[in-house]
């Protein structure tokens, strides 16, 4: 008996029109009539409007989509092989899309304006987004993190390796220090953390203090912070918090 114009438009997700319009222009003619003249569509309809939805899928106008079906020398597996390699090209073009999609979500969400290679030569395998999240439900309501946000969305590639290359000389005065056996109350050690503490504030937000204790503690409890001074040298972050508290016990103290 075969399916009717409505069974099969509602099969394939298509308007009747649409199924008319093929069928108006040769495209996809149903294989069979009811005694009242109703088009019928048998399997063969249905395999054939199948390869004209890929086809459509992949851009191509009705009239080339006509002359591909009707090729006598390539048979419906030829088509789904042609289908296939298409869609694979499209999903490869795709995924370069999305990429770059989220590279501008993830942009937008941390103020860093940086092609990928960029970020790389800058951070590194560090990735500021995974710990936009968390940063965002323990300090977003506050000031700092909104002048934090508001600054860095202006700050270049040049800036980012600036901001870096300061932070890294004074991780590495630290460092000294400490091998030296300097104490971390000892005015040298107290003047670093002061310069850490300026670092902050000159280039993401006004770093009290108290706010300053707080980062300090930080980089000893969580583990992907004290990470970035124990690959510089061990017990470091410790060394660091301990050279904050003791300027922020002496700045109290005057």
């Amino acid at each position: 008996m075969g399916y009717s114009v409505g069974q099969v438009a509602g099969f394939a997700g298509v308007t009747v029109r649409t199924l008319h319009h093929y069928d108006e222009i040769g495209l996809l003619t149903p294989s069979g009539r009811t005694s009242a003249g109703y088009r019928r569509y048998e399997e063969s309809d249905l395999e054939r409007l199948q390869q004209i939805m890929f086809y459509r899928e992949l851009g191509f106008p009705l009239e080339e989509i006509a002359t591909l079906l009707d090729d006598p020398g390539v048979d419906a597996l030829a088509h789904l092989r042609r289908q296939h390699r298409l869609l694979t090209e499209r999903l490869a073009r795709l995924r370069g899309m999305v990429a770059a999609v989220e590279h501008a979500m993830e942009a937008r969400q941390m103020g860093i304006s940086l092609t990928p290679e960029e970020r790389f030569e800058v951070f590194g395998d560090f990735r500021p987004e995974d710990h936009e999240e968390e940063a965002r439900r323990r300090w977003g309501g506050t000031d700092a993190y909104r002048e934090s946000q508001r600054r860095v969305a202006g700050y270049d590639k040049a800036t980012w390796l600036r901001i870096k290359e300061e932070a890294a000389d004074v991780t590495r005065r630290f460092a000294e220090a400490m091998a030296a056996g300097v104490p971390a109350d000892s005015e040298r050690s107290t003047d670093l953390a002061e310069e850490h503490r300026q670092h902050i504030t000159r280039w993401f937000y006004d770093c009290s203090h108290e706010i300053h204790e707080g980062l300090g503690e930080m980089y000893v409890a969580d583990e992907r912070f004290r990470r970035n001074f124990e690959v510089v040298a061990a017990g470091l972050a410790e060394y660091v918090r301990d050279a904050i508290r003791a300027n922020a016990a002496r700045v109290r103290s005057r």
